[in-house]
This record gives C-alpha cells, sequence and structure tokens, in this order.
C-alpha cells in the first residue's frame, strides 16, 4: 500500500500536470488529453500518466507525442511541485474507460434480448 506522502504526490502531479498542459502549452494535442491517473514508485524516481484523449490520433501516436513532450512538461512541473526530485514521467493511454463503456454495452444488449 502506497504511503499518504506519495498519494499526495500522486495527486498533486496529476492537479499540476493538467494545469500545466491546458494553459501553459500551445499545442492542442496537450490541450485535448485528460489525465485519468497517476502511480508513482516509492523511491519517487517515476510516475506513470494514465490519459485518455478526444484526439484523432491512434492510442500509439498519442503515447508518443505525450512521452517526447515528457521532459518539457517534468520540467514545468519542477517549478510548481514541491518535492527534491520530480519524477520521470511515462504516459501511458487509459483503456479503461473504452473497456468499461464496452462492457456496459453488452450488458445493455442482454437486457434488450
Amino acid at each position: 500500500m502506497a504511503s499518504h506522502k506519495i498519494e499526495r504526490i500522486a495527486s498533486d502531479i496529476i492537479k499540476y500536470l493538467g494545469n500545466i498542459m491546458y494553459t501553459e502549452t500551445d499545442d492542442e494535442l496537450l490541450k485535448s488529453v485528460t489525465l485519468t491517473a497517476v502511480d508513482v514508485t516509492k523511491d519517487l524516481s517515476y510516475a506513470k500518466v494514465y490519459f485518455t484523449s478526444i484526439s484523432e490520433l491512434t492510442h500509439k501516436e498519442l503515447e508518443k507525442e505525450l512521452n517526447e513532450a515528457a521532459p518539457f512538461l517534468r520540467g514545468k512541473l519542477a517549478k510548481v511541485l514541491e518535492v527534491r526530485n520530480i519524477p520521470e514521467l511515462k504516459f501511458i493511454y487509459d483503456e479503461s474507460i473504452e473497456y468499461a463503456n464496452k462492457i456496459e454495452g453488452i450488458i445493455n444488449k442482454i437486457h434488450e434480448d
């Protein structure tokens, strides 16, 4: 189980990173992304950032673009996050929403029959 400190840092990362991506960048791709969760390692060296998007790019293309922007975002995050070491960011497409919609569709179809 994660400690309260790590949970707080993960919460701060998702809050500040979302704000940075929406207000401090001109890239429309970054503005189309919705962050859903952040998992931070215990030693605070890495953070997996889960996201969804309304962009027309494929999941792999989105991940590639976001991971290329990760050093820039990490630098911006370092200015607002109050920790000694800022974790490296790895963006991962969150498929749980699509999966939930698929399951809901199956359940609705069963109820219709």
